[in-house]
């Protein structure tokens, strides 16, 4: 069913509209800078662009190209550059997968480990920065889809946004590819080096680099997940922000290795001997289609491997156990995640999702508790089979696994909860032809804090609300606490404390639990 793999606002507007979006010399300290659309790094200068309220510094590479004998190793440092870099455009993308790419192959490149800055103007303020982590299931999407100049100018924030080895070249874990315990994980080895990138950069654009917060949705929430427990991210970051993350979609490594063994023989490379040598040789082109590790239901997803030396445990136990990184978090799910999926399928496979597919749907998805989940969400509750399944793997899969790491995080550190309740919330037109509703679904709350091109307008109180969660993820940023001006406070978690973000008004609620069901949930996994 392949419903990871659709998680970002605008990879729908592409699938559906065919969108596309396409400082002189240093200045004496305390003094602005000469010009300030240049920049000058430790490896080189970089010319962005200017706009009154923000500047962008665009396409800079974080780490050396990850290709020839560098493809499937840690990413090392970017070589510096003579003269001036222009920093005006994003770099190409990363391979994606060719079976839900919506621009089919085009502007990507092996070579792709870049970043995009995005400022506030420039001042003697070391402002606070959010690295920005973007979802596609660890097979789709760039940094360059998330325009944050929002953030930049009302929140007054830095804003990095970056790219990451995806699919096979990111995450292949094949034995032969390095040390016993040591292979896969190149995606999120790219993450860190982009995080440690920051710490050794940022100042130069106005960035404080003692105040970061990492923070990604979908499969960039799951990586945010993986920092906090990671060794190689300690001391990278000083908050987190993880949005609509299944943590738990995590591949064992035995499991990763044995597919890799077969994906390698399935591209011509059978031999353990010689396989990191002919992978490595192998045509960038070659390795476009996806190594599938864990299955959810009829899906099956690629991504970071536990029981590695990057990422020893998951981050779900991990957190559970007491293990992940003390910093504050702001954490949240969409109260209808899972309807965008069902919609996906329904427009572009035809499922029409009758009753009598019912048991099958839930079967694939919940296994030998299919029986259970179908009681506890019958088709007549709902007034369809598409609503009912999309209920039940909303709650079973995002709003109660959030729930729980709420629940074990907020034991050692403080925790912010909400849930994007705006079920008229925009959406390309075909969604809105669908015969249900697709409500406050994944991804649609990316369109409230990133101008993200081809979106419909929204209303006024729509927009009232857009500029409050830029408010308060900002002030989360800047202060750990989020915060924005006459919107509601913001309770920490506490006892199941959430902020329901609503344009007719968000309000904090303690039924949350209750609503998705995590009682059941939990019970089913104990």
């Amino acid at each position: 069913m392949h419903w990871m793999r659709a998680l970002t606002w605008l990879t729908v507007a592409v699938l559906l509209s065919a969108c596309v979006r396409g400082e002189g010399p240093t200045a004496p300290s305390g003094a602005p800078p000469a010009d300030p659309a240049v920049v000058h790094t430790a490896s080189g200068a970089l010319r962005g662009t200017v706009a009154a309220d923000h500047r962008l510094f665009a396409g800079i590479p974080y780490a050396a190209p990850p290709v020839g004998p560098l493809r499937f190793r840690p990413p090392e440092a970017a070589p510096a550059w003579q003269g001036e870099r222009q920093a005006t455009r994003s770099g190409p993308r990363c391979l994606q997968d060719p079976g839900s790419d919506p621009e089919f192959g085009r502007q990507t490149d092996e070579d792709c480990l870049t970043l995009d800055i995005w400022t506030p103007p420039v001042s003697d303020e070391k402002r606070p920065v959010m690295v920005w982590i973007h979802g596609g299931a660890f097979v789709n999407g760039s940094g360059a889809i998330y325009d944050a100049r929002w953030l930049a100018a009302r929140g007054d924030i830095v804003v990095v946004s970056i790219n990451y080895r995806l699919g096979t070249v990111g995450f292949l874990a094949h034995p032969a590819l390095g040390a016993p315990g040591d292979v896969g994980n190149y995606g999120l080895a790219d993450q860190q080096a982009a995080l440690r990138w920051v710490r050794d950069h940022i100042a130069d654009f106005g960035g404080d680099p003692h105040r970061v917060t990492v923070a990604g949705e979908s499969a960039g929430g799951m990586s945010v997940c993986d920092h906090l427990v990671a060794p190689g991210s300690a001391g990278l970051f000083q908050a987190a922000i993880i949005q609509s993350a299944p943590c738990q979609a995590q591949a064992p490594l035995p499991v990763a290795e044995q597919r890799s063994l077969d994906y390698a023989a399935g591209v011509g490379c059978p031999d353990p001997a010689t396989a990191a040598a002919c992978l490595r040789a192998l045509p960038a082109d070659k390795l476009r289609k996806p190594v599938w590790f864990v299955g959810i239901g009829a899906d099956d997803l690629t991504g970071p491997v536990t029981g590695t030396a990057a990422l020893p445990v998951d981050p779900v136990r991990a957190i559970a156990d007491g293990k992940a990184a003390r910093v504050p978090v702001m954490i949240g799910t969409n109260r209808d995640e899972f309807t965008l999926f069902v919609a996906l399928r329904y427009l572009q496979q035809g499922d029409r999702y009758t009753p009598d597919q019912y048991p099958g749907l839930l079967a694939d998805t919940f296994g030998p508790d299919a029986a259970q989940v179908a009681a506890r969400y019958p088709i007549d509750r709902y007034g369809s089979v598409a609503l009912a399944y999309s209920a039940a793997v909303t709650d079973g899969e995002f709003a109660c696994v959030a729930d729980r790491m709420a629940a074990d995080l907020a034991r050692d550190t403080p925790v912010y909860a909400y849930e994007f309740n705006d079920r008229q919330a925009p959406t390309p037109e075909p969604l809105r032809t669908l015969p249900f509703p697709v409500g406050a679904s994944h991804s649609l709350e990316l369109r409230y804090l990133f101008d993200v091109g081809g979106a419909p307008p929204l209303s006024p109180e729509q927009q009232t609300l857009s500029e409050a969660m830029i408010d308060y993820w900002s002030a989360f940023v800047t202060e750990g606490v989020p915060s924005a001006g006459d919107a509601p406070d913001w309770p920490q978690f506490g006892d199941g404390s959430y902020l329901s973000l609503q344009p007719d008004g968000s309000r904090v609620t303690t039924g949350f639990a209750e609503e998705h069901e995590c009682a059941f949930w939990s019970g089913l996994r104990h």
